[in-house]
């Protein structure tokens, strides 16, 4: 008799042990799993990529403990024979496999930052050429003849405000999530660097050899600005950081909140349960 209460005793305390190991376990899960969005969250918003790569090794760790807490978790509602548990935590298992893989993406893309790439270039490298190009542009005004000063005005003021307008575009082009309308602004770009290319050549044959050195400049200053625009191009078409956003808001939400629930669900049920296992 004695032994047999003892034995119970030893059954009901490894069981209260148990249940309180399982308790801490979800209870971390859901702290580290909230921990894995938030500092993903933040590698998206990120504005540089040192920034953005360090929240998104942060995102990852706390993804990796909240698996291993999962993990632990699994054999513990197992040995209380606690069903409904397990069946919740399968059911967070699936969703978070799914967020892990979405999430992967996610980071991946966030720490490319092309879209801020982008958009520095088009502020700093291309701002500049695009000034380097309208000094060379006023240099040519200055030194041409007097009988074709107004439609050296003219050609010089055409080439400058089609560069003004390739400028103008390059912000929807960064911005835009949509390819079609990507390629929209890029024909309207392409348009415009011809006619600024089309009033240069027409400045060549009003000019005298005197102030050719002068469009000399506004030419390459052209040549380097058709290049960095290319390169915009190139890192907006990548779109990583809309890419990133736009998943993140979307399906990203959708499995976060599954998991969430889920893990608020176990913590639910094993806040109810006794040190005896029953409800």
């Amino acid at each position: 008799m004695i032994v047999m209460v003892l034995a119970a005793g030893c059954h009901d305390g490894s069981s209260l042990e148990r249940l309180t190991e399982a308790r801490r376990l979800s209870s971390d899960l859901l702290v580290w799993f909230a921990n894995a969005t938030d500092a993903a969250d933040r590698a998206v918003m990120a504005g540089t990529d040192e920034t953005a790569t360090g929240y998104a090794r942060e995102a990852e760790q706390a993804t990796q403990t909240a698996q291993q807490d999962a993990d632990a978790l699994k054999p513990l509602l197992t040995g209380l024979d606690y069903t409904p548990e397990s069946r919740l935590l399968e059911e967070f298992n699936g969703a978070f496999r799914q967020y892990r893989d979405l999430d992967r993406t996610i980071l991946s893309l966030a720490v490319e930052n092309t879209n801020l790439k982008a958009q520095r270039l088009s502020f700093g490298p291309v701002q500049k050429e695009a000034d380097a190009f309208r000094d060379a542009l006023e240099s040519v005004a200055r030194t041409s003849p007097a009988k074709n000063a107004w439609q050296v005005k003219a050609l010089t003021a055409t080439a400058l405000s089609a560069v003004r307008e390739i400028q103008v575009l390059q912000g929807p082009h960064i911005a835009e999530a949509d390819d079609a309308a990507m390629t929209r602004f890029e024909e309207r770009m392409a348009s415009s660097e011809q006619l600024a290319r089309g009033a240069l050549q027409t400045l060549a044959g009003l000019l005298p050899t005197g102030s050719r050195p002068q469009l000399d400049a506004a030419i390459v200053a052209l040549n380097r600005f058709h290049d960095l625009n290319t390169q915009l191009i190139s890192l907006s078409r990548r779109n990583s950081n809309v890419r990133s956003l736009a998943l993140s808001l979307g399906q990203k939400r959708v499995l976060a909140a599954r998991c969430e629930e889920s893990l608020h669900a176990i913590q639910d049920a094993l806040g109810k349960r006794t040190f005896a296992g029953t409800r």
